[in-house]
């Protein structure tokens, strides 16, 4: 009696095991709600929603599914045409190389700003103007050895002395200038030739006056090198490449006021104009006796004829087309407007200018657009004499009212100067992709290139050779 009973027991048993294993095998999930089955979450806990069913998610609304976990995203691959087959890819296009697309992305993401400080606090330069790929463009085929010359437009007070240095000091030449203690010029000559290949203070000295601008450089500089150059390569062309560097106005006007404090006077300057200097009339002085020294920055606003005011615009314009120094010549409306728009016209036709502020774009774009390479690189100094000066809220709004010629073309010139720059730096990117690519290509085509096989060979046979040495082993 107790045999039979237990056999009927244990029937029902096996049975209920049997399907408590399959149920589990059937839907794992259930182990962790099952357990978890009629809980309910404590205070003070966030219980944790389960994922939604696709049938769920297609009666919720679109925005309630970005609160809820998602899906991960399928991966990436080409698109697929009929019947699942990939889509053909551009005949043109070749297949990329991982270690291509690997650098390419890493190329793509944009640089870190040089000049921009470390916290971030500079916003990202957005072009107001609008300039031709021409104008962004600058390269100039610098041909030392030949009869090309640089011309450096000094303007006081915008690094113009730590520039021209680079210049004889810093430059990665062939022939390197000479450079002697003690004296004030170095000599610059061509390779193998004794002809200058630069026109600037610290080569040829002031030889069209002291601090001469663009009206005075443009007539001067060409008769100059005539006289300097050998008669024989008089017949030979001459190209003339203008360079110069600009400031911010108002840290410009302060530091050349403190320069005049200090009791420089710059009252050797030509300023010849249709060749002629001005007559004591058209440009008055603003002092009595022989330098300005000790003069408040109020006395030096005041001066109605201080060459201070606006002087990057003068010095860049052409002077020839206002009358130069005659300001009876026209109304003065007209005449600031043909001064800003003729010193913008020349500043972009220029071959380089750099910027103060700038220092390592500075000298980014000059190694870029004539080809030669600085030793050392520059450095940014932001604290300066003008820096020191501490001046109201009303001071800044008077200098900048002084100089709003000089603020309107330095707006223009910082514009250019980015675009330039940023242009530049894409340009190189390409070509240096491109360099590596065809570098790479060879190395491609050995790996991928499969030997050819001998006539009537099947695929896969061995050749006669290896089997020839297989009978010799």
């Amino acid at each position: 009696m107790d045999e039979r009973f237990n056999k009927w027991l244990l029937t029902p048993v096996l049975t209920l095991l049997f399907v408590v294993i399959m149920y589990q095998y059937v839907s794992p999930s259930c182990s962790s709600s099952c357990a978890n089955f009629g809980e309910q979450p404590r205070a003070g806990e966030a219980g944790q929603p389960a994922a939604p069913s696709p049938a769920r998610r297609a009666q919720a609304p679109p925005e309630d599914w970005e609160r809820r976990p998602q899906l991960p995203p399928p991966p990436r691959g080409p698109p697929e045409g009929p019947r699942g087959a990939a889509a053909p890819e551009d005949e043109d296009e070749e297949p990329g190389d991982p270690e291509d697309e690997e650098e390419e992305a890493a190329e793509e993401e944009e640089e870190p700003d040089p000049e921009a400080p470390e916290n971030g606090s500079l916003p990202r330069f957005v072009p107001r103007f609008n300039f031709t790929p021409k104008d962004l463009t600058r390269f100039v085929d610098f041909n030392i050895k030949g009869r090309d010359v640089i011309v450096f437009l000094h303007i006081q007070k915008t690094g113009g002395t730590t520039f021209g240095r680079h210049l004889v000091k810093n430059i990665r030449l062939e022939q390197p200038c000479s450079c002697k203690a003690g004296q004030k010029k170095c000599t610059c000559h061509r390779p193998g030739k004794k002809e200058t290949w630069l026109f600037s203070r610290f080569s040829t000295g002031w030889s069209c006056g002291l601090h001469a601008d663009w009206t005075e450089l443009t007539n001067c500089v060409p008769a100059i090198m005539e006289k300097k150059d050998c008669p024989r390569n008089h017949s030979h062309t001459r190209n003339f490449y203008y360079i110069t560097m600009l400031r911010d106005p108002v840290s410009r006007y302060l530091s050349e006021w403190k320069h005049v404090q200090r009791g420089a006077t710059w009252k050797t300057s030509l300023h010849m104009c249709d060749g002629r200097s001005p007559t004591p009339d058209e440009l008055p002085t603003c002092y009595p006796g022989d330098d300005w020294s000790g003069v408040s920055l109020r006395e030096f606003m005041d001066c109605t004829y201080n060459l201070a005011n606006n002087r990057q615009v003068r010095m860049l314009a052409d002077l020839s087309l206002v009358g130069c120094y005659n300001l009876t010549f026209m109304n003065e409306s007209e005449r600031n407007a043909i001064l800003l728009q003729s010193a913008k016209s020349n500043l972009k036709n220029m071959a380089f200018f750099g910027l103060t502020e700038f220092q390592r774009k500075t000298q980014f774009l000059f190694e870029r657009t004539f080809n030669l390479k600085f030793i050392s690189p520059f450095t940014q100094f932001n604290i300066t004499r003008a820096s020191n000066v501490e001046i109201n809220e009303g001071a800044r709004r008077r200098i900048e009212e002084l100089n709003f010629l000089d603020v309107q073309l330095y707006e223009y010139a910082k514009d250019l100067f980015q675009q330039r720059y940023h242009r530049t730096r894409q340009l190189a990117r390409q070509r240096d992709r491109q360099r590596r690519r065809g570098e790479r290509r060879p190395q491609r085509d050995h790996r991928g290139h499969r030997w050819p096989r001998q006539e009537g060979s099947p695929e896969g046979a061995v050749t006669e050779d290896y089997n020839s040495q297989v009978v010799r082993w």
